[in-house]
C-alpha cells in the first residue's frame, strides 16, 4: 500500500497512469506526451512498476508499459480505478488526451529516432 500511494503522489506518474487507461505505448510515446526527460520517465516507470500500477515488455530496442490485467492485485486494481474516477474528467487530463491522440498518429520509431 505504501508503494502505491507513494507511487500516486506524483502528477506525472499519475499522468502516465491515466495515458496508459485504455492502451499500451512506447516509453518514447510517453517522452513525448510528458515532455520530460528519458531518464526522469524511466525513474517515474521505475516507481509504477514496484508499486505494481503498470507492467512492461521489451520488443527489440523498445518497452511497452500498460496497466495490469484483472490478474493485478486487488489493491492495485482499485487505486487505478480510483485515479480514473478521479480525475478523468479535469481539463489536464483532457490536454492530455487530445496530445496523445496526436502522437499516437507517428509511429513510436520515428518518435524515439527524434528523441536521440
Amino acid at each position: 500500500m505504501m508503494q502505491i500511494t507513494k507511487a500516486l503522489a506524483d502528477p506525472n506518474r499519475v499522468r502516465i497512469l491515466l495515458a496508459l487507461r485504455k492502451r499500451e505505448l512506447c516509453v518514447c510515446q510517453i517522452v513525448e506526451l510528458l515532455q520530460l526527460a528519458p531518464s526522469t520517465i524511466s525513474k517515474h516507470l521505475s516507481i509504477l512498476n514496484h508499486a505494481g500500477l503498470i507492467v512492461s515488455r521489451k520488443t527489440e530496442r523498445w518497452v511497452y508499459c500498460r496497466l495490469p490485467g484483472r490478474g493485478a492485485p486487488v489493491v492495485v486494481r482499485e487505486a487505478i480505478d480510483w485515479v480514473n474516477k478521479s480525475l478523468v474528467q479535469s481539463a489536464e487530463v483532457e490536454l492530455d488526451r487530445r496530445r496523445l491522440q496526436k502522437i499516437l498518429k507517428f509511429d513510436p520509431t520515428q518518435i524515439c529516432q527524434r528523441q536521440k
